[in-house]
């Protein structure tokens, strides 16, 4: 039997879950407290709550959300049962822990604009290692999740109504600037979490139709150096069956491939698109 690699043993790979949740948290308190409150940047959550609440009646960022994010975490699971586990409960803790830490620190930067910036990549970067870990940091998805299960709701339109109610509480305080502000960094965040979760997108996945399918899969194989699958495709109009190969390619492979095909068939049908994750030992970046 071979071995599979790159399998971890469940103790070390639920150790690195928990060390994920820590590392995410802090990162995300730390983004926060030095671009984001600092330049009063409400981007939605909690932590946008807590943003308000500090420029209103200068509480503590980190006591509000301790205070909102704990309550919600045992209603979640009074309302939605034991899902969320450990390492959620964790992140609801740990994060007000290090905004508690950070809020101190005082502002990396007052211009607004790189405050929205490198506040939502830190938040988004941080979320996204949380998320990782296979955990959350609780709060506003934990709010929406219940009332998605007793209204029947969109969990993305909750969330969309939640935020946008506290994205407009900050334009009412802090002026329009600021939930513009706020929009970008929202953006930027959501944007983020993609990117740490899936990667940039630098794979390639190309659909290749043509009447010289044998000979393209040989050369794919012998020439590009990637394996290749035949796909059984029929027409649409004439329902004549026409063998469609699937190749992943690095994207610096992608116009050594589109020139090999064309040499050997000007009229093959090509698409290519982004793979934004490739796994399994059958593909390896080159």
């Amino acid at each position: 039997m071979r071995k599979r690699r790159g399998i971890l043993h469940p103790t070390v790979e639920l150790i690195l879950e928990y060390v994920y949740v820590v590392i995410g948290s802090g990162l995300v308190a730390l983004a926060f407290s030095v671009f984001l409150l600092p330049n009063q940047i409400a981007s939605g959550g909690v932590s946008g709550i807590s943003t308000i609440l500090y420029g209103l009646f200068q509480w503590k960022p980190s006591i509000v959300q301790w205070s909102l994010n704990i309550p919600l975490f045992f209603a979640g699971l009074f309302f939605l049962g034991r899902r969320f586990g450990a390492k959620t409960l964790v992140g609801t803790v740990v994060l007000p822990f290090f905004v508690f830490i950070f809020e101190s620190w005082g502002a990396a930067t007052e211009d607004p604009l790189l405050g929205a910036i490198f506040g939502g990549l830190g938040i988004g970067a941080g979320l996204g290692i949380v998320f990782r870990g296979k955990a959350s940091t609780g709060g506003v998805d934990l709010l929406a999740q219940i009332v998605h299960k007793y209204t029947g709701a969109s969990l993305g339109s909750i969330i969309l109504l939640i935020d946008g109610t506290i994205v407009t509480s900050s334009a009412l305080f802090f002026g329009i600037e600021q939930a513009l502000y706020a929009l970008i960094a929202m953006f930027i965040t959501a944007k983020t979490i993609d990117v740490v979760q899936i990667g940039l997108g630098t794979t390639k996945m190309a659909l290749i139709i043509s009447d010289k399918e044998d000979e393209l899969r040989q050369g794919i194989l012998t020439h590009i150096y990637r394996g290749v699958t035949k796909i059984n495709a029929f027409g649409g109009y004439t329902q004549d069956e026409r063998p469609m190969l699937m190749v992943v390619v690095a994207q610096y492979e992608v116009t050594k491939l589109k020139q090999y095909v064309k040499g050997v068939d000007p009229d093959a049908f090509v698409i290519v698109v982004n793979a934004n994750e490739v796994l399994g030992e059958g593909f390896k970046r080159g």
